[in-house]
């Protein structure tokens, strides 16, 4: 073997690592797991606490906590009214739902799962839910009101002292929300196609942008590329810079999608739709192309993405058939099967 042969082992070890590093990367996502968690009701939003590896799935009048190593109950928040979404603090100790049917949001401690307080908002069925870091406050947006209540607390002391702070009206029906962690609150204004940018220091609504498309809904969040990802109707998901409004793209997604996921360390868009199926965008590159659909199940529309463990779980159920349209609901939705409620678990 020829010394120049030799020398070029090295370098052709160092180009099969880096290969075998990129295709790990890229490789497709794919359905690792289902774990059924049974009970009645509806669904709304989930929420991974890496840190702890916890999954938060508001289910009708209850939040359902589960192990995410295991996939089993942990615990639940209970004796709620018609829940929406989760938020949970800073410091690990307090979590807060949106519950809707009670036009309320309600406080649990993270450790025993016991309601804390119930803090009425002042408006109707607050829905999308987020906890704004800059300014230690919860940013709940009310679908029926229009308007961001924002709910001021002090986990430092001993009995926090929730109350409302402000409601800010809206130009029209809030969806997801999403916070830079600076003091920037985004929401998706789903009847007029907006995103709006709130001031979480001064309780403004400073700006109001085209949304790029129809309807959106769920909402994540590129805090680090400045770049917003609503879902939308017509099978679209946008790329919005979080700075200046702008519209970068429109990627291809899935029919009625929901929510939305990102992933900082792949560099990769999600997006859940009612047509069971999970987009994953590439935004490392300017043209966000779809790279994957996968199917997952029927009325999988929504979505908590895990960046500890690089996992995306999704909830649904089995469904019976669709009653007879009637004059004041003519498209009625099926009923879900009692017990059937599964959460499918997404991984590579």
């Amino acid at each position: 073997m020829s010394a120049k042969y030799l020398n070029r082992i090295p370098v052709l070890a160092l180009a099969v690592l880096l290969a075998s590093t990129i295709l790990s990367a890229q490789q497709p996502y794919k359905v690792v797991d289902k774990w059924k968690i049974g009970g009645d009701g509806g669904w709304d939003y989930l929420l991974a606490d890496p840190s702890a590896h916890r999954l938060y799935i508001t289910h009708g009048a209850r939040v359902e906590v589960l192990d995410t190593t295991t996939g089993k109950p942990v615990g639940a928040i209970t004796g709620l009214h018609g829940t929406h979404g989760i938020a949970l603090d800073t410091a690990g100790k307090y979590g807060f739902i949106s519950d809707g049917g009670g036009n309320a949001v309600v406080v649990f401690d993270r450790n025993t799962f016991a309601t804390v307080a119930t803090v009425p908002t002042g408006g109707q069925n607050p829905d999308g839910i987020v906890f704004e870091p800059a300014t230690q406050t919860v940013w709940a947006f009310e679908g029926r009101s229009k308007d961001a209540a924002v709910i001021g607390v002090d986990p430092a002391s001993g009995i926090p002292a929730w109350k409302v702070l402000a409601n800010i009206p809206l130009p029209g029906k809030p969806e997801f929300p999403a916070v830079d962690g600076n003091g920037s609150v985004f929401d998706n204004i789903e009847d007029k196609s907006l995103i709006v940018r709130l001031d979480a220091h001064t309780l403004k609504l400073i700006d109001t942008w085209e949304a790029g498309c129809n309807s959106p809904s769920g909402l994540a969040f590129d805090v680090s590329g400045h770049r917003l990802f609503p879902v939308c109707d017509g099978n679209k998901m946008a790329v919005v810079d979080s700075s200046s409004g702008h519209v970068l793209a429109t990627p291809s997604i899935g029919s009625g999608p929901d929510a939305a996921g990102w992933s900082d360390a792949n560099k990769l868009a999600f997006a859940s739709s009612g047509d069971g199926i999970l987009s994953v965008i590439d935004a490392s590159t300017p043209d966000y192309k779809t790279i994957e659909s996968l199917t997952t199940a029927p009325r999988a529309r929504t979505m908590a993405y895990d960046s500890g463990s690089d996992r995306i779980y999704l909830v649904t159920a089995d469904f019976g058939p669709a009653p007879a349209p009637t004059t004041d609901n003519p498209r009625p939705r099926p009923p879900s099967i009692p017990g059937s409620f599964t959460v499918i678990v997404v991984g590579r």
